[in-house]
């Protein structure tokens, strides 16, 4: 829903949402599941469907954050949504009686809102605090996407009667690694380390590599409360500020945490790889590991440049030398991962360092080296390598098994065949030709158009419509392979303390291994969907802390100038980066005072209906920081305009007007 009142109803049998004008929402909210009828084609360029609202079948659970306001023995909660029109009138002894006070934010509920009702009727869940308090805007935050931000007492309870003895019975059927070099790469902030490597030279020249991963699935068991949470979390959740962990504490940071010096039961893929990087064999099954070392990225990147420079002495430590063997190995594997069509995107990963009260202080991008390609590949092999071990029986042959039992996969599907072909055409408007498409051949085009045009002012353009081309990935039972990584077989192993669809990979994994039959497929696929939708959630929650940081962080700013680039165009203004942080803010339509600037959609830009001046994606412009909106989440910049060398004279194309507006 929008704050205008319209909505846009997902269906999933359709490939585009159905727009509902405010007049036929019928009562519906923002999160609702409601009955739609299909009541033409829209004839608004841009959208294909147009419906009314029949009902409203079941109102959201998901709260609703704004700011409590009493007047005499009344109380509303009003809104400052951008998906909530309405503000919602609550009980005020109730609200009270959770302390609420005038000012704050809180968190509520709809309970009912008929035709004869002015505003919806709700009441208070949660009170959240003062606005502008860090603590309140994470909190508010997290509830406006149905997350929790704390576990309740009868879980933190669950965990802490965990037993947290390693003894004969803990180790039965176990491998015994602790004899093993082993250890961990980190970043140097982790609390949880949920996966080592080990490494061992074997006679004849092959090497031993292991993959160990926390066995959370032993101490997390199915149906207990700590599992109930786990799964109705889906996955942990990383704001600015803090991570929302899917486990209690002492599983996380302690049990499940693979310190070093300490035993630790995991489970395990273990390879022979020849020094040329060829799978010769594969081992999966539960392990007992001590390690030996913890790096953070940067340390073991020293160590990895400085055997680049020269080999390391015969007296180096054991986890030093490891660390240089296993990088050559992860080198072969990246290579060939992207030989075989893995798309190469190279966004930069844009970071907010903030202080201890929770104010941004600095925004700088993560560059990932060679010490995080190592866990990367090492990881992606252990994942590709348990799928492969289940949809193909056991027979490693690249064809998924006729006997193949049900599993839980990551998959992503194919590109948008529509989406690449827009690509191809907006990139012949620079001059560019991309090779064939279709399976790995779009990939390959792909990657070439961006190798062609990397360091030129079009890369980001095209770098942002592959990316928007391509499917999300998700997980199913249906094994559909990996496109964006080139894998047939994927699945998601190496992060149970983190993800729930690992450790439902673990417990199936264990139950084959074991000699088990099939396992309910529809459960398991239910499951996934699940997970699915609190990943999205999750993401969501980020970007949005994230926006929250960047935005208080130019309040600072108001008024000063910045180069950047146009990140998007959409018939109500144009989308601007500038650097060198990469923030995000607007500028409006309206607000371009040298000219009237109509949206062409067929060939994604922006023409001046009297200058002929053209905006695309990717070109340079200069802007002052107009306005920053807390509450919102927005930023407007305005265009310093200099008549101006930046804009590019219009090609042909149709020029579609569009009325400006701000949805």
């Amino acid at each position: 829903m929008t704050r205008e009142g319209y909505i846009f109803v997902s269906v999933a049998d359709l490939d585009e949402d159905i727009f509902v004008k405010a007049s036929k929402t019928r009562q519906a909210l923002h999160g609702d599941t409601v009955t739609v009828a299909l009541v033409r084609r829209s004839p608004a360029p841009g959208r294909k469907y147009e419906g009314e609202i029949i009902s409203v079948d079941e109102r959201s659970k998901v709260p609703f954050v704004g700011v409590m306001h009493f007047v005499g023995a009344q109380a509303w909660v009003l809104m400052q949504s951008k998906t909530m029109p309405y503000d919602i009138e609550v009980d005020q002894q109730a609200a009270l009686d959770l302390g609420a006070k005038q000012g704050m934010k809180v968190a509520a509920l709809v309970d009912r809102f008929d035709r004869k009702d002015t505003t919806p009727l709700g009441h208070v869940v949660d009170v959240l605090g003062m606005p502008g308090d860090n603590e309140t805007e994470m909190h508010a935050i997290l509830t406006e996407f149905g997350l929790p931000y704390r576990f309740v007492q009868a879980v933190e309870d669950a965990a802490d009667k965990i037993p947290d003895t390693i003894g004969p019975k803990e180790l039965e059927g176990r491998r015994d690694f602790r004899d093993t070099t082993v250890f961990t790469i980190d970043p140097a902030d982790a609390k949880d380390f949920d996966d080592a490597l080990s490494y061992k030279v074997l006679p004849g020249g092959n090497l031993e590599v292991g993959v160990h991963i926390a066995d959370v699935s032993y101490y997390v068991k199915p149906g207990s409360p700590v599992d109930k949470e786990a799964q109705e979390r889906g996955t942990s959740v990383y704001l600015v500020d803090r991570t929302v962990p899917m486990l209690p504490e002492k599983l996380c940071n302690k049990l499940c945490s693979l310190r070093p010096g300490e035993d630790k039961l995991t489970f395990s893929v273990v390879f022979e790889i020849t020094p040329q990087g060829r799978i010769m064999d594969r081992w999966f099954g539960r392990t007992v590991i001590n390690s030996c070392r913890r790096y953070n990225y940067d340390e073991a990147q020293a160590i990895i440049e400085a055997s680049l420079a020269a080999p390391l002495s015969e007296d180096a430590p054991a986890p030093d030398k490891a660390v240089a063997a296993l990088h050559r190995i992860a080198e072969i594997l990246r290579r060939k991962r992207f030989a075989a069509g893995a798309i190469s995107f190279e966004r930069p990963e844009m970071k907010v360092e903030v202080d201890d009260s929770g104010k941004p202080i600095r925004i700088y991008q993560r560059i990932s080296k060679e010490s995080n390609w190592l866990i990367e590949e090492f990881m992606l092999l252990a994942n590709r390598s348990v799928a492969e071990l289940i949809a193909t029986d056991g027979r490693f042959n690249g064809k998924t098994s006729d006997k193949a039992k049900t599993f839980v996969y990551r998959v992503h599907a194919d590109p948008s065949p529509e989406k690449v072909e827009y690509l191809r055409q907006f990139a012949s408007t620079f001059g560019y030709k991309m090779g064939k498409t279709g399976g790995a051949d779009t990939s390959r085009s792909i990657n070439s158009l961006l190798d062609e045009s990397r360091g030129k002012p079009e890369f980001g353009a095209f770098e942002i419509l592959a990316l928007r081309s391509m499917a999300r990935a998700c997980y199913t039972t249906q094994n559909i392979g990996h496109y964006g990584l080139a894998f047939g077989f994927y699945t998601h192993f190496t992060s149970p303390i983190r993800r729930y669809p690992d450790l439902m990979v673990h417990r199936l994994l264990a139950l084959y291994l074991g000699g088990a039959g099939n396992q309910d497929r529809l459960y398991y696929e239910e499951q996934c969907g699940h997970a699915s939708d609190r990943e999205r959630l999750a993401a969501d929650a980020e970007r949005a802390s994230v926006k929250y940081k960047l935005v208080e962080y130019m309040t600072e700013h108001v008024g000063e100038e910045f180069d950047g680039s146009i990140s998007g165009i959409t018939e109500w203004g144009m989308y601007v980066e500038v650097e060198p942080t990469k923030i995000e803010g607007m500028v409006p339509l309206r607000d371009i005072k040298s000219d009237f600037f109509d949206f062409d959609e067929e060939n994604y830009r922006l023409v001046g209906r009297h200058t002929g001046l053209c905006y695309r994606l990717g070109d340079k412009v200069r802007i002052r920081v107009k306005s920053a909106n807390l509450e919102q989440k927005l930023l407007d910049y305005e265009l310093v305009e200099e008549l101006d060398s930046r804009a590019v004279a219009p090609t042909a194309g149709k020029t579609v007007r569009k009325k400006p507006s701000r949805r």
